[in-house]
């Protein structure tokens, strides 16, 4: 997903015969027994023929005078590399509004717009324009999908299906045998059931997503890093034979992965776990969010001597110097697809910690730990006590049953409540004496993200 390969992976989409970008297909797409309809048979041709054909295209379709290709021409334009003007110029007739050429501002209008539905047929047609870049695109949209997001926002992210390929009970090694990792550079910190895992961002950053069993238990980390979040679920599922196993899709919606199961080919979102899109969805399956820690491979090395790291032996050939694949879009405050902000209390692409309780979901500014590394709140009901570094954008949360504690003076792995010392550790608060207060289920992730996703959920800017 990297802008000059999207960027050039456009531009011969737009130069190339249908099909010209299609390769490694893993099946077959069905030929669809839908007789397509006269105006779906229009748009198709939109991104087919010349110039001339196209402007008389365009105006058949004014003439008809229907909102229902809007999305397609706003699809269409995303392609268009010469001559778009023959499609903003239907959208300016069709909608009254003039964004030019920026398929940007048509996407963030068309959020805005629920009321345009998209003609009869429209996954078929959407699933017809991705196949021509990766037919394995068939999979995923067809003809009658079952879907609870609007299929028009739904885009391209740039590679094909599998082409950012998730990690598999990837090999993991002692940590004197990690001499890869510098002691500043960041990782995914996960324990369960006294099984510790680091898995440096480095990798994950190539990969996006692991499927690994910590502890016994199935899990997979679901990594945007276009919204900063890395999620870690468990795959197990009441009523499910077997786990689900989860790869990267090639699709965003709102700027967000869309991962999809193995299984079943449906798409998820990987920031609320759901199925969208596919045969799963409204399968009232919900996946369950496990505790994982962002923090520096110094402070977990030294917080778990005996921990296990991911091997750079994954199978694949990358460059895994750290930042090597998003140094540039992290760095910068811009996003790299359309993103709509309802909420600007914090810019777009500041990190918030999202707790991820059932019960109690709630947001905290990562500008909160700068000069503070214990906060204590509540998420709806819940008293809670988070404990955080901004430096390594480290935040664990636990449930404080209304305790109220501060930060040891010279011992950032102790807090201090009743009068007693708190390890703080991965599974629980756990005091000198009595009962410790369970870890509670977050992770971290840029504004946007949380904002888009859990817009009436709980935020804690100051």
């Amino acid at each position: 997903m990297f802008a000059r390969a999207l960027t050039a992976a456009l531009i011969l989409f737009a130069v190339a015969a249908p099909g010209a970008l299609a390769q490694g297909r893993d099946f077959e797409p069905p030929e669809s027994q839908r007789q397509l309809s006269d105006t779906e048979k229009l748009v198709r041709q939109i991104l087919t023929t010349g110039t001339l054909e196209r402007n008389q295209i365009m105006a058949n379709l004014v003439d008809r005078g229907e909102t229902d290709v809007v999305p397609a021409l706003i699809q269409s334009l995303r392609f268009m590399r010469q001559d778009p003007w023959t499609i903003t110029n239907a959208l300016q007739v069709l909608t009254g509004e003039d964004f030019g050429t920026s398929w940007n501002n048509w996407m963030l209008w068309q959020e805005d717009h629920p009321e345009i539905k998209p003609f009869d047929g429209f996954a078929d047609y959407k699933g017809w324009v991705f196949s021509q870049i990766d037919p394995n695109f068939r999979l995923f949209l067809y003809d009658g999908v079952d879907h609870t997001i609007r299929l028009e926002e739904i885009v391209w992210g740039g590679v094909r299906k599998d082409a950012i390929p998730a990690l598999v009970n990837p090999t993991h090694i002692a940590p004197d045998a990690a001499d890869y990792l510098l002691p500043d550079e960041l990782v995914f910190g996960v324990e369960i059931n006294g099984d510790v895992r680091a898995y440096p961002l480095r990798v994950l950053d190539w990969h996006e997503m692991f499927n690994d069993v910590v502890g016994g238990v199935p899990v997979a980390l679901a990594y945007c890093t276009l919204c900063g979040s890395g999620i870690l679920y468990e795959t197990t599922v009441e009523g499910r034979d077997k786990p689900f196993e989860f790869g990267s899709s090639g699709f965003l919606y709102r700027s967000n992965k869309l991962m999809y199961d193995r299984e079943t080919n449906s798409l998820w979102n990987q920031f609320t776990g759901l199925p969208v899109v596919g045969t799963l969805t409204g399968a009232d399956i919900v996946l369950r969010t496990r505790p994982v820690a962002i923090t520096s491979w110094r402070r977990w090395l030294a917080k778990h001597p005996d921990t296990k790291v991911l091997s750079l032996e994954t199978g694949y050939e990358r460059d895994y110097t750290p930042g090597r694949p998003y140094a540039e879009y992290f760095s910068s405050p811009d996003t790299m697809f359309p993103v709509k902000m309802n909420d600007t209390r914090l810019a777009t692409k500041d990190y918030v910690f999202a707790l991820r309780e059932a019960e109690s979901e709630k947001a905290w500014a990562l500008e909160l730990f700068r000069d503070n590394a214990v906060v204590n709140d509540t998420a709806g009901d819940v008293p809670v006590v988070l404990i955080g570094d901004i430096a390594t954008r480290t935040v664990r949360a636990y449930a404080s049953k209304g305790r109220q504690f501060t930060a040891a003076a010279d011992n950032a792995d102790i807090v201090q409540a009743d009068g007693i010392d708190w390890k703080v550790t991965e599974e629980a608060l756990i005091p000198a004496e009595g009962e410790p207060l369970e870890r509670l289920a977050g992770h971290i992730a840029y504004w946007f993200a949380w904002q888009n996703f859990k817009p009436d959920a709980e935020v804690r800017v100051e």
